[in-house]
């Protein structure tokens, strides 16, 4: 069933939701020659990623349509001081004089904004909203492309999807599924050759900083490994929370790091392929550790892949899971993505 947004996000009852946009009509506007707008999107998200309190945990973006995983974060939201939001915001919204172009923020302008209480409030929620993220992505991106077309109008549909995902498993799933896109389009092969992803991003980051070959030699079980790969300070959201480890950054998931997600990603990218694909014994233990199965992952996965459009407003693997939420929604019953099983 439909959901008002203001219903359906809920930090409090999972800060992760998958977002989907795609352009009007499903017109190729980011291909068909006008592939570098993907890398605009790139680059918006590595920028929003960098103001707001929202974690970007995974994206693809297609030729008609993009996916990006958010994590909302209320505890760093709501740690800044009022001058770093008034800061924050003016990075996304700077002061702009009376020919519209934008302005210097200066301390004369950061002063007069922290008199405001009122409006900080309001700056500082905003910078942990999914739509406000949404909107700073979407509207910027929109105007480039209609001032290159020369034209005016629509480039995105008027309304994202947003999908509450309520569990671990159904996250780590969401992941695989975005960034996967690509490959399941028939634009790449392999997920580290698909442009555009976050499984791309957090190759070259590994290439660029000269650890690729220890990542890939890692062992998939996590307990054996006491070294982090990862760059904290990567715009990404980690793979792995190492916080009890001595980490300092939030991660994804504390059961799985970026070697055993990556080994899981090139065995369910075989799924997209005709023939039999046999699954490692080291995937076994990655799906192991979740409390899942192959058969059970690939089953989401088809589902998920199986529709042109993607219809639920939530995912989770269990179905006590779903009831929660619908009960703190005032509703009776929620429908899994897809029809996705339990």
């Amino acid at each position: 069933m439909t959901m008002a947004r203001a219903s359906l996000v809920d930090s409090a009852v999972t800060p992760y939701y998958h977002c989907i946009s795609r352009c009007v009509r499903r017109a190729f506007l980011c291909g068909e020659g006008c592939e570098h707008r993907k890398q605009w999107v790139e680059d918006r998200l590595r920028e929003l990623a960098g103001i707001s309190a929202i974690d970007v945990c995974a994206y693809a973006v297609l030729d008609n349509h993009l996916h990006v995983v958010l994590r909302l974060n209320d505890a760093v939201a709501g740690a800044w001081s009022d001058e770093e939001v008034v800061r924050r915001w003016g990075r996304l919204f700077p002061p702009r004089g009376k020919d519209r172009k934008p302005l210097k923020v200066t301390t004369a302008w950061v002063r007069e904004r922290l008199q405001d209480a009122g409006w900080i409030a309001t700056a500082r929620e905003r910078l942990n909203s999914l739509g406000w993220f949404m909107k700073c992505l979407k509207e910027p991106l929109a105007r480039m492309a209609n001032f290159e077309d020369q034209c005016k109008g629509t480039f995105w549909e008027a309304r994202f999807k947003s999908i509450a995902i309520l569990d671990e498993e159904a996250l780590l799933t969401t992941l695989a599924y975005v960034d996967l896109n690509p490959l399941a389009a028939g634009m790449a092969r392999t997920p580290e050759t698909s442009g555009h992803t976050s499984v791309k991003a957090r190759v070259e980051d590994c290439r660029t900083r000269g650890v690729l070959e220890e990542v890939t030699d890692q062992p998939a079980d996590r307990t054996l490994v006491d070294q982090n790969l990862e760059d904290e300070s990567f715009w990404l959201a980690p793979i792995e929370d190492r916080r009890e480890r001595g980490g300092q950054r939030a991660g994804i998931t504390s059961h799985v790091n970026l070697a055993s997600y990556l080994r899981l990603l090139d065995w369910s990218a075989r799924l997209f392929r005709p023939g039999k694909c046999s699954m490692p014994s080291d995937v076994a233990g990655i799906l192991e550790r979740l409390g899942s199965s192959g058969d059970l992952w690939r089953e989401r996965l088809e589902r998920l892949r199986g529709r042109d459009r993607i219809f639920g407003v939530v995912f989770a693997t269990s179905r006590s899971s779903i009831n929660r939420f619908a009960e703190t929604r005032g509703v009776k019953k929620l429908s899994n993505v897809n029809g996705c099983p339990r």
